[in-house]
């Protein structure tokens, strides 16, 4: 009688780690251009191939090529470039902050910066974000006062929120930017929420639920589905995919299912992927499933494929779980460059203006530093009054709380 075989667990392993030589060679990366643009109105099943490919727009030479181009103006990509220099310059300022002691935690946007400040273009006024920790372009897509982030940043007596978030968790109501949640998962159920209460309502604004490719192992990644497909919500469903979920690497959270996108199906949604570091194909595919939101045909799932390139937060050393050149070898570049040299090929931007350009964002930045620093850091000047915490909470203070003030002479 023959022995039975054995079973073994299988554990997703990256393909590299410290002291290996990154190789994309064998990601499939379709020519920019060739994937082709559905009508808006198309059924589910008929693009089920749209959600293992990757729509592109911009070539290696810089040009904007194919069905999802000339959505954009010279203008508009000219300030989209710029938002995302800021981003970046806004994450280099508030690193240096942070190591310097002025603020106790920050999480920076490197190499991710087309993601939220393409897709926010592709917005209307009222529509309502819910976003994650790596989505500030939204906010800084609509020239939201640097100042006011860095307040809360550093905890001052400015902070907007009066110290009762982390420091990069945003909240701003008017932006259309709910406020974040450090528990993952939970913003895309609510999203779904809201566009649900929006149709219910008969209104016109429409929701956009954010979540990391590690998240989507989160229950409530599969209930938002459930919900958004049953009752075609107006939302659009966004998952990040920049290959680390702080240590871990995509794999695992993707298990067996081929790709993120590839998760709505078994939902009946719609879902795409896109070039993540591609500024003018981020906003096609956002302003695509934007417009079949609008017209009630349910919601739409689009997975930016792009590469977290710093660590997690300032509490992370990528270095520690992947090799230091894997964010060089990534094969889709970087945003700002590839946004850049699309400008430049159109004649419309030259090197000599993107210098001067980051120069005087830089300035931008800097003066808003000063001014935010002025009002406190977390460990010198301003900061909220303990008086905050006993506000708010109640409509009316119940009598134990006013006893605890009192004590506390606040």
């Amino acid at each position: 009688m023959s022995e039975k075989k054995r079973l073994h667990l299988h554990v997703p392993e990256p393909e590299f780690r410290p002291g290996d030589k990154p190789d994309f060679s064998n990601v499939t990366i379709p020519k920019a251009g060739s994937v082709r643009r559905p009508d808006v109105d198309v059924s589910p099943e008929e693009i089920r191939d749209l959600a293992y490919s990757i729509i592109r727009v911009l070539n290696r030479d810089g040009n904007a090529v194919g069905p999802w181009a000339d959505l954009l103006s010279d203008d508009e990509l000219i300030k989209g470039l710029r938002h995302m220099m800021t981003l970046r310059a806004f994450d280099a300022r508030m690193m240096m902050a942070q190591r310097q002691g002025k603020t106790s935690f920050y999480m920076q946007h490197l190499g991710e910066e087309a993601v939220s400040t393409a897709f926010q273009c592709a917005l209307e006024k009222g529509d309502m974000n819910f976003p994650t920790y790596r989505q500030a372009g939204l906010l800084l897509a609509q020239d939201y006062p640097m100042v006011k982030m860095m307040n809360q940043i550093y905890s001052n007596e400015e902070d907007p929120l009066k110290g009762r978030q982390l420091p990069i968790m945003y909240s701003e109501k008017e932006y259309g930017f709910f406020s974040i949640s450090g528990n993952l998962g939970t913003q895309y159920i609510q999203a779904v929420g809201w566009a649900m209460a929006s149709a219910i309502k008969n209104d016109t604004k429409i929701a956009a639920g954010w979540i990391g490719d590690g998240s989507t192992a989160e229950s409530d990644f599969h209930a938002a589905l459930v919900f958004a497909s049953t009752y075609k919500a107006p939302v659009i469903l966004n998952v990040v995919n920049n290959q680390w979920a702080i240590s871990t690497f995509q794999g695992i959270a993707k298990g067996g299912s081929g790709t993120f996108a590839a998760r709505g199906h078994g939902f009946g949604i719609p879902a795409l992927r896109v070039d993540g570091n591609d500024y003018l194909a981020v906003y096609a595919v956002a302003k695509w499933a934007a417009e079949r939101a609008r017209l009630n045909l349910g919601p739409t799932m689009i997975e930016y494929v792009t590469y977290r390139a710093g660590g997690h937060s300032t509490s992370d050393d990528p270095a520690a779980y992947r090799p230091k050149e894997e964010s060089d070898a990534w094969p889709l570049g970087d945003p700002i460059e590839r946004l850049k040299l699309h400008l430049i090929s159109k004649g419309v931007w030259s090197e000599e203006r993107q210098l001067q350009t980051q120069a005087e964002i830089k300035d931008t930045v800097l003066s808003a530093q000063k001014e935010a620093e002025s009002h406190g850091t977390l460990h010198s000047g301003g900061s909220p009054s303990a008086r905050e915490m006993f506000e708010d909470v109640y409509k009316e203070m119940p009598p134990h709380l006013r006893r605890q003030r009192q004590e506390a002479g606040i």
